[in-house]
């Protein structure tokens, strides 16, 4: 997955414009794309353009003003975190702005000390953002369900849980699980249906192909070894079972996410 974070600056006075990008490659040192524009309206094709991580624009601009810009990007359903500067303070501005989502407000002449510690603050937000959005891609609803659908749930099927979760790579027989937790395979299987909502097998295929989303949308591994992972012998049996759950191969749906990724 590709990791380059983008940065967009704008604003129309191009002192001001240069000085923010020199101070910003500087401190990025390659690791991050810093592109520039003087208006709203160059602005509005750059976050169509690009994947904008961090949007850094001036509040006041002639044509569209930045917070213009910002209810523009909304709109379009584009979500950078956003960092303000303005060399106005007035109240109105900074509340109308955090509205607007922004997360920091930044008065003109900015310090080179200042503007690196918004961004790198605004960093910190955008990782977030991705550990939010990653949950909410390999998330299954039914798992979900399956561990709070009863907050009572007895304690051998607690442990039965946590076995497989923590041996999703092994085989995995309900008989295995069963030992495990001493029980009978037969009374575990009515027991884990009774409290989990799922058949035992259901729950594993489950618990196996959301492991192997999260190796799809954070590493580069082949699909031959995220099947192995995810606990298949063949990634032919895997990628079967992954399209009967999610719609499409491993392969489609790491291309789809990536593109996706922030």
């Amino acid at each position: 997955m590709l990791n380059t974070k983008t940065i967009l600056i704008v604003d129309d006075e191009p002192r001001t414009r240069q000085g923010l990008k020199k101070n910003l490659d500087t401190w990025a040192n390659g690791n991050y794309q810093i592109i520039t524009a003087s208006n709203g309206e160059e602005a509005i094709q750059l976050l169509k353009q690009y994947k904008v991580h961090i949007l850094i624009t001036d509040i006041r601009m002639p044509e569209i003003t930045g917070l213009e810009l910002l209810k523009m990007a909304k709109e379009l359903r584009i979500f950078p975190v956003i960092l303000v500067i303005s060399a106005y303070s007035e109240f109105e501005y900074a509340q109308e702005a955090l509205r607007l989502g922004v997360i920091n407000y930044l008065l003109k002449p900015i310090s080179k000390k200042a503007l690196i510690e918004a961004v790198e603050e605004a960093l910190n937000e955008v990782e977030r953002k991705e550990r939010a959005g990653l949950i909410e891609k390999v998330v299954d609803t039914k798992l979900v369900e399956a561990n709070t659908q009863n907050p009572s749930n007895r304690e051998p099927i607690r442990e039965a849980i946590d076995y497989i979760n923590h041996n999703l790579q092994n085989e995995l027989t309900q008989k295995e699980v069963a030992d495990h937790v001493h029980l009978n395979p037969s009374y575990l299987s009515s027991l884990f249906k009774e409290h989990v909502k799922l058949t035992f097998s259901e729950y594993v295929t489950r618990r196996r192909i959301q492991r192997a989303k999260e190796l799809l949308m954070t590493t580069n591994l082949p699909i031959n070894d995220i099947a192995e992972e995810s606990g298949y012998k063949t990634a032919k049996y895997f990628i079967k079972i992954f399209r009967e759950l999610e719609g499409v191969t491993p392969s489609a749906y790491r291309k789809i996410n990536n593109e996706r990724a922030f």
